[in-house]
């Protein structure tokens, strides 16, 4: 389970957010790519905008779910 308190900093504020479990696996850019991106220099992906959308955030519930080492949180603020 992700825990807020060690999410990365360059996650935008809101609802979803990418914690330091992230092994870069690169589902969640797959499965909501408006919504994750991918911190090249420290190979993480990471929240750079809150769904906007039903659809957007559909995808990114099923990042979420998806996720093998449940670094996304839906707890956030």
């Amino acid at each position: 389970m992700a825990d807020i308190a060690n999410r990365y900093g360059e996650n935008i504020g809101g609802k979803y957010y990418v914690d330091n479990q992230c092994i870069d696996c690169d589902l969640c850019r797959e499965t909501a790519p408006n919504n994750f991106k991918r911190n090249d220099d420290g190979g993480y992906s990471f929240v750079y905008k809150q769904p906007e959308s039903g659809e957007e955030e559909a995808q990114c519930k099923e990042a979420k779910e998806g996720c093998p080492v449940e670094a996304i949180g839906d707890d956030g603020s």
